[in-house]
């Protein structure tokens, strides 16, 4: 192969954007369920205060306020539509990945440790960057433009890409380091005299 980097990099952008599409599917299936069946919305979820807004209210990490979009934040019924979504993702990605693009032969316990760690530590890097664009765009699609509910589901691909952005760009150097290779050892000559 000519430019084996380059089609372990197009294969590594197949499949992420085939789960980002996954992701745009289950979230609003999961949104649904959990505003329909539920009173989530309802329930605040904002937790790791990590400074303040321009206006003095606090920063939250994870912030998701009762409350239906975009008047409120989602609550904890978006919170866990997100991170259920997130999880069944990365779950299919890890062995995606892991087998057809980087065809690791490494242990995949030690592998999915250190996918765990980093599928966390992504996560948290998410969320705080989250607090940036989630808010103005619900309420430029929503509340701005006038597009209601036409403007939610737009809103949640667009805050869906640029999460799964985020982690395409974060996940590939740490697929190589951890979806590693290793030669086959030959087995022992032995010697018939």
């Amino acid at each position: 192969m000519k430019h084996p980097e380059l089609s372990k990099f197009l294969v590594f952008f197949l499949i992420s954007n085939g789960i980002t599409v996954l992701q745009l599917a289950l979230m609003p299936i999961f949104r649904w369920a959990f505003d329909t069946f539920t009173g989530l919305v309802g329930v605040n979820f904002q937790v790791l205060q990590v400074g303040s807004q321009v206006d003095g209210s606090p920063y939250f990490m994870f912030d998701y306020a009762a409350g239906p979009l975009p008047a409120g934040g989602g609550g904890l019924a978006y919170f866990l539509a997100v991170q259920i979504t997130l999880l069944i993702a990365q779950v299919i990605n890890f062995f995606l990945q892991r087998s057809i693009t980087f065809k690791s032969n490494t242990s995949v316990w030690v592998a999915a440790f250190w996918y765990a760690l980093a599928y966390v530590a992504i996560t948290f890097i998410a969320a705080a960057a989250q607090g940036f664009y989630k808010a103005p765009i619900y309420h430029l699609l929503m509340t701005d433009w006038g597009w209601g509910t036409t403007g939610e589901v737009i809103a949640d691909v667009l805050t869906m890409i640029i999460n799964s952005a985020i982690s395409f760009w974060v996940f590939y150097p740490i697929f190589k380091l951890i979806f590693r290779q290793v030669p086959e050892q030959e087995p022992a000559a032995t010697d018939a005299r």
